[in-house]
């Protein structure tokens, strides 16, 4: 009888326990970027493909850097930018959307191949930017500077993401991240 009642006690502490794991607050908090559909039309000057690699391209940069950094308050405010611009080029972005769903739980995602070192990364940024302001546009316009804004992060000593990024700031301001981080709530009938 005994034996039964300890049985018993041994399996409700066990199943305690186990519970208690289940519901662990995270190791860090990620204020995940709310995307409800992209905020760039059909006129911006990337074709769908380009969209959708350059999303890939800055999903796998993030979630190197964040594992890199384990984390860190500022690997984490640079994802949240970072994975809006991504979710806002191509919504369906699996990487980004992974990534996004593994902060958001508070774990830290595994590192994954990049197709990019993030010097080239960079400089492929501070290239296309170039590109986009001479095509015109404001969407264009807005995602040169997100791209110019994002290279500094990713490669410091870029001095032509350096220079562009100073030059953007003087002629039309910090850049207003909430527009790829904060969607509007959905409008009520």
């Amino acid at each position: 009888m005994f034996q039964i009642i300890g049985q018993l006690g041994l399996f409700t502490i066990l199943l305690t326990a186990g519970m208690a794991q289940d519901v662990a607050p995270p190791k860090f908090e990620f204020k995940a970027p709310v995307v409800r559909g992209s905020i760039f039309d059909d006129n911006l000057g990337l074709l769908e493909r380009e969209r959708d690699e350059y999303a890939g391209a800055i999903a796998n940069f993030v979630t190197n850097f964040v594992a890199s950094k384990n984390a860190d308050p500022d690997s984490l405010a640079f994802a949240r930018k970072g994975l809006g611009l991504a979710l806002h080029l191509s919504t369906r972005n699996k990487r980004a959307m992974v990534t996004k769903f593994q902060l958001s739980k508070g774990t830290i995602p595994r590192p994954v191949k990049a197709e990019y070192s993030p010097a080239t990364l960079a400089a492929l940024f501070v290239t296309r930017a170039e590109t986009l302001f001479q095509q015109k546009g404001d969407d264009n316009r807005l995602l040169a500077r997100a791209l110019i804004d994002l290279a500094v992060t990713i490669d410091p000593h870029n001095e032509d993401a350096i220079y562009a990024f100073e030059l953007q700031k003087i002629d039309y301001g910090e850049i207003k991240w909430s527009q790829f981080t904060d969607a509007p709530r959905p409008k009520e009938n």
